[in-house]
């Protein structure tokens, strides 16, 4: 089959977990025997004479690379003129490919690329699949307050309406996709994330050094890595590092990753006096990373939404002791148990080298996640848990059994006209401006 990809980012622009979902998926696409191509972008603010639209084939999948529109917009201050600007791009590289190859299906990630996929999908006569990763709504707790967080609703609306097949990542987002874009359950598909298991052996030097470097005195050591966001909670746990200090003495943390909410994690940070106790490390190399990992006491996700959590599964693959809220997906993700291997004093009774070198746990040891309840009953303040649209908590993994999406060559035309004029989400969501997508 030959298949268009299109996502706002691929390796090596990396902004989440988007990256690395699209990069796996396409690259096992092709390993299967699949054509692939994927479109995406260079890193923002780059100027087309120095990084042109490139094409090239990588790791057996065809990446086209658009080269950014001379226009005065950024991602941060324009968000919405920036996403188009880049589909327009988008579509020129699309139509211009397709004078010599045509695909089979095309693949929509996010709501970023809604208008490329849909115009590109037109053009070729072919169904379109989207991929729900988030949504507005779940990324604010139900508050779509303002102009730019209801546009990018009405995206995520028309995407979801649109498309031939939509799948999300969990049953959470299953339900979440359900209730905000009014799609039938039983017309989404879904399918888990998952992580190659075998890259997650780290030397014993690399982990000493990482210990060494975060915890000279050997201090128990706390790992947070992930996006810096509201909807991440890292501000949860910088203000429980207090009492957690206070009851472990000298416990450290190293938050790993970059965001548009770091600036305010580092100006609390200051205010609760705990600069000497927090390490902020920035975006990691992968080695770097794994070794951070398995030199950790325990890996920390305090997230307020959370669709899917990859992270879960790589701190799994490390044999990092975790703790987790029950948000999204983390909560069908994460058993309720204790680490198998005991804490950090059991580790070191461990024979046989470096007491924190590990290997990859088990096919499906999970971890604990400290409470399979509702967030907001799990430690944090009432409805920040999950989002408070009436999203429910996790409730069933019948998701495990869905594998495979069916699709229904393009019927071309949106599922249902017209965003609603009512929000499913009452008060709490001001309606779409756009009644036309």
């Amino acid at each position: 089959m030959r298949v268009l990809m299109l996502s706002w980012e691929y390796p090596p622009v990396v902004v989440g977990g988007l990256a690395r979902h699209v990069h796996a998926l396409a690259r096992h696409l092709a390993n299967a025997g699949h054509d692939v191509v994927v479109l995406c972008r260079h890193d923002a603010g780059t100027d087309a004479a120095t990084h042109p639209t490139t094409d090239e084939v990588v790791d057996g999948v065809r990446l086209i690379r658009v080269a950014e529109d001379p226009m005065h917009v950024t991602f941060e201050r324009d968000l919405v003129a920036w996403t188009l600007a880049m589909g327009h791009a988008m579509i020129r590289a699309g139509i211009r490919l397709f004078r010599t190859w045509r695909p089979d299906v095309v693949h929509a990630h996010d709501w970023l690329v809604t208008h490329p996929s849909i115009a590109l999908a037109e053009a070729a006569q072919v169904p379109l699949v989207g991929t729900i990763h988030a949504t507005e709504a779940g990324r604010h707790s139900g508050w779509l307050s303002h102009s730019l967080n209801q546009q990018i609703h009405s995206v995520e609306w028309w995407l979801a309406n649109r498309v031939d097949a939509l799948i999300t990542c969990s049953e959470a987002m299953r339900r979440e996709v359900v209730h905000l874009f009014e799609v039938p359950s039983e017309d989404i598909t879904v399918i888990r994330n998952g992580i190659e298991e075998q890259n997650w052996w780290v030397a014993e030097e690399h982990i000493a050094r990482a210990r060494a470097t975060h915890s000279p005195d050997d201090a128990p050591l706390l790992l947070y890595f992930g996006r810096l966001e509201w909807e991440k909670g890292v501000q949860d746990l910088l203000d429980a590092l207090p009492e957690i200090r206070r009851r472990h003495p000298g416990t450290r943390l190293v938050v790993a990753g970059t965001g548009r909410h770091r600036d305010e994690l580092v100006a609390q940070t200051a205010r609760l006096a705990l600069d000497d106790a927090v390490d902020f490390v920035g975006h990691l190399s992968d080695s770097r990373l794994r070794a951070v990992l398995s030199a950790a006491d325990a890996v920390v996700l305090p997230s307020r939404y959370e669709p899917f959590g990859i992270v879960a599964l790589e701190a799994a693959a490390a044999r990092a002791p975790l703790v987790a809220s029950t948000a999204g997906g983390l909560g069908e993700l994460v058993i309720n148990r204790h680490h198998p291997h005991g804490g950090r004093g059991a580790r070191r009774r461990r024979g046989g080298g470096t007491p924190r070198t590990r290997r990859p746990l088990p096919a499906g040891d999970r971890l604990r996640l400290g409470s399979h309840r509702p967030a907001d009953r799990a430690g944090l303040p009432a409805g920040q848990g999950v989002p408070s649209a009436g999203i429910r908590p996790p409730q069933d993994r019948d998701g495990e059994r869905l594998r495979t999406v069916n699709v229904t060559r393009g019927r071309g035309h949106t599922r249902r006209r017209g965003v609603p004029t009512t929000s499913p989400v009452a008060a709490r969501l001001a309606p779409p401006t756009r009644t036309e997508p």
